[in-house]
């Protein structure tokens, strides 16, 4: 019971850390755009996009079984 409730949990991270992963996209698409923003505010936020994909990834790996060989 314990598992499936740290699995519904890491789950529901997930899905808001790939709503916030596809928010980013949107807002650096935009900035890229526009030849006044700062670059160094562009790259920020490629690194926290960056950051996002792999915490995503790792949760992933989390809800994945493990498989005995």
């Amino acid at each position: 019971m314990k598992d499936e409730e740290t699995n519904r949990e890491l789950r529901q991270k997930m899905e808001q850390l790939i709503i916030e992963h596809r928010d980013l996209d949107e807002v650096i698409h935009r900035l890229t755009g526009d030849p006044e923003i700062d670059q160094l505010q562009i790259i920020r936020l490629k690194k926290r996009k960056l950051y996002l994909k792999d915490m995503i990834t790792r949760l992933r790996s989390k809800l994945i079984p493990d498989i005995e060989a």
